[in-house]
């Protein structure tokens, strides 16, 4: 059973995993505007004089391209009937916030929620068919329900950890970051030139959004604009501010390089105290882990000899 149970595990994050890989392939396919593969095959054979037919054409794709792609397209555009706007809207600002990973939409997204639900439960289901014993009805329902349910908020919980790691990465970042911008504008260099220098410097997600940003103002777009943008794309009170305050200096005259200078103190200070609160919060976290796994051990270790002894001494006696 320990064996089955590791192959379910298995079987079960991978089939997740390749759905969504699939649909991250088939939303980036759609948003790059890449024409249909199938109609590329049947114009190079129709250049080199063969006689194919469309069919063969399709019969000579991957399983993938014939099956999967069109079976998450489907589920996509189904869910997206019945989905609210606002949960396409919600969806599509968390998918931002989170870096667009793949890229992918948010009708691909919310179609593999329903697929790693479905995937999830159907596989317990099979296993509680297929099991030696059989599983009694309550187990079974409460198993496939419970997997069911995890299958469904995987995708979020996946999507909200991308979403905080990236915020850490970025809020990490900052104070560095602040740093070389004060340094590059003391030196000379305008702001757009010592945000560019910050995105030459470093391979992150905030030199990353700094690069957008100066391409966004390289191709027309209102600095101020592509400045708001950017804090809006993260999300991030800190870079709120940071885009507040150089804004606001623009706007009154104020000496841009004094203004990241404090910025770049109050990021510091801001990072120290985060420092010092996941510190206290350290014990209370380590509380539980103890509890179940620390000191069941140590009084394992410490009363098992003691236990057996007296085992013994009682045993002796009353069988003498």
């Amino acid at each position: 059973m320990t064996f089955l149970w590791i192959f379910v595990v298995i079987v079960i994050i991978g089939g997740a995993t390749a759905l969504i890989l699939v649909g991250v392939r088939y939303s980036k396919t759609k948003q790059q505007g890449e024409s249909d593969p199938v109609l590329e095959r049947l114009a190079e054979a129709t250049q080199r004089g063969e006689v194919v037919s469309l069919e063969q054409i399709e019969l000579q794709q991957p399983f993938v391209e014939r099956v999967i792609i069109p079976i998450m397209r489907a589920i996509g555009e189904l869910s997206t009937r019945f989905t609210p706007q606002n949960q396409l809207v919600q969806t599509t600002k968390k998918l931002e916030l989170a870096g667009n990973p793949g890229p992918i939409d948010a009708a691909t997204f919310l179609a593999t929620r329903f697929v790693v639900a479905f995937v999830f439960g159907g596989l317990l289901l099979l296993i509680s068919f297929v099991s030696p014993s059989p599983w009694p009805l309550a187990r079974v329902i409460l198993v496939v329900a419970l997997f069911t349910v995890l299958g469904f908020a995987f995708p979020g919980l996946w999507l909200q950890s991308r979403i905080n790691r990236r915020q850490h990465e970025v809020r990490k970042a900052m104070p560095d970051a602040l740093d070389l911008l004060t340094i590059c504008v003391e030196a000379g260099l305008g702001f757009d030139a010592a945000m560019a220098k910050v995105g030459e410097k470093w391979e992150n997600e905030l030199s990353l959004m700094f690069s957008r940003c100066i391409r966004e103002v390289q191709l027309g777009k209102p600095q101020r604009d592509a400045l708001r943008d950017m804090a809006d794309r993260l999300g991030l009170a800190e870079l709120t501010s940071f885009v507040a305050a150089v804004i606001q200096s623009q706007i009154l005259g104020v000496s841009l390089a004094k203004v990241l200078r404090i910025q770049s103190d109050q990021m510091r200070v801001k990072r120290k105290q985060r420092a010092e609160e996941e510190a206290h919060k350290a014990p209370v976290k380590m509380i539980i882990p103890m509890a179940l796994l620390t000191f069941p051990s140590i009084m394992i270790i410490l009363l098992a000899p003691a236990g057996f002894q007296i085992a013994q001494t009682f045993g002796g006696a009353f069988g003498g």
